[in-house]
């Protein structure tokens, strides 16, 4: 039988295996350790400080599937290493009918090679399932998003939307394009109870969602343009290429920001 505290004493040891370096953060001064501190995990993976700590200390022994993932994606563990984790927490490893939000090693590794560049991953649901320092940079610290503020519809639909200036016309196409793709993504994952859940909370809190949803139409036929100007608090407008890609077998969109050379 697996004991409830042999899941936090594994998330210690394999967050005392990771360096910053290896997950895009600064060293830092005065570390202690060779690994992750633990402020440093937590804002990885989207979940607070405190709840870490209790987690590894075995006061808080139920993790959803949700935050298992987010933390095996912060720790970088295997596939098998992964599995173990959801075992050690009580779960199963998410099947086929759940929205993927597991960064194989080969996008990660993607994600490494252009470290340079601001990019962000996000799953089937919109959701931000990581984020480079260059796009915290130019976007505002994602690592103090938590829960649904880490959700694009969420963002754009109920919170403070994004750096990104949009026109009224634009505004209303990418609230449109993102509820038809929620749409179909929902008809890709019916069982997926996380996704229904978004659903319903979107639909609560947000009339013009529950709007659009409630039509069924179809995703715009005009494609929006990759040309976008963000507003940065300390910069200004910065005028950028917004290319979005699709890895088809992981289910999962980088979105990544570029600027033409000379500029």
């Amino acid at each position: 039988m697996v004991e409830a505290w042999e899941f936090g004493r594994a998330v210690r040891r394999w967050r005392d295996r990771v360096t910053p370096g290896a997950v895009g953060l600064p060293p830092g001064s005065r570390r202690r350790a060779t690994g992750l501190r633990r402020e440093e995990l937590a804002g990885l993976a989207g979940i607070s400080t405190d709840y870490l700590t209790r987690l590894e200390q075995g006061r808080a022994t139920s993790p959803s599937p949700q935050v298992v993932e987010a933390l095996g994606r912060a720790l970088r563990v295997s596939d098998p290493e992964r599995d173990l984790l959801f075992e050690l927490a009580g779960l199963s490893a998410p099947g086929p009918d759940v929205v993927p939000s597991r960064i194989s090693a080969s996008v990660q590794r993607l994600l490494d090679r252009v470290a340079d560049t601001p990019v962000a991953v996000y799953d089937a649901t919109w959701t931000l399932l990581a984020a480079n320092t260059p796009y915290d940079a130019l976007m505002g610290e994602t690592t103090a998003w938590h829960g649904l503020e880490r959700n694009a519809l969420w963002r754009n639909f109920v919170g403070p939307g994004t750096r990104v200036v949009h026109s009224p016309e634009e505004k209303a196409e990418l609230l449109a394009g993102q509820v038809a793709d929620l749409r179909r993504t929902a008809a890709r994952y019916p069982a997926d109870r996380q996704l229904r859940t978004l659903v319903r909370e979107l639909a609560a809190n947000s009339p013009h969602f529950a709007d659009l949803w409630a039509r069924d139409e179809p995703e715009p036929h005009s494609e929006p343009s990759k040309r976008k100007v963000v507003d940065h608090p300390a910069v200004g407008a910065i005028a950028l290429d917004c290319d979005v890609l699709f890895v088809a077998t992981d289910d999962v969109r980088l979105m990544m920001y570029t600027a033409e050379p000379g500029t």
